[in-house]
């Protein structure tokens, strides 16, 4: 199933305003079920409880993160969703801007199914040690 621009800008809209509520389960909502998602190709988030705790782990780890939406792009039910987040890390307090994306599958409903999410690790640990 394709998807309309201006749904596409929506949902991107709405998911960086959960990101940035700092509500995990607002995150999960974004979720079917039985979603995952895996980051750098790490270990999966299985279903609401493991995206609640991964997105939980985040905040934790940056408490003041703050997410911009880059863009959104889809093909079919195949989305990716751009982003930037700022803050400061949580042990350190050394600012962190570390660019990324997810890719999706959508269900008909414009619920994820399934999310990759990729950023520059080595990147993030760099600016985490200062």
């Amino acid at each position: 199933m394709a998807f309309a621009k201006s749904e596409l800008d929506d949902l991107a809209r709405r998911y960086t305003q959960a990101w940035n509520s700092k509500v995990p389960e607002n995150v999960a909502a974004f979720h079917t079920s039985g979603s995952s998602i895996v980051i750098n190709q790490g270990e999966p988030s299985l279903g609401h409880e493991g995206l609640t705790a991964m997105a939980a782990g985040f905040h934790a780890d940056v408490p003041d993160l703050r997410l911009v939406c880059d863009g959104i792009r889809s093909a079919g039910s195949h989305v990716i969703y751009l982003w930037t987040f700022s803050g400061h890390h949580a042990e350190t307090g050394n600012p962190l801007d570390v660019c990324g994306w997810e890719e999706w599958n959508l269900n008909d409903e414009m619920k994820i199914t399934s999310s990759l999410g990729w950023f520059d690790g080595d990147d993030y640990d760099r600016q985490v040690a200062g």
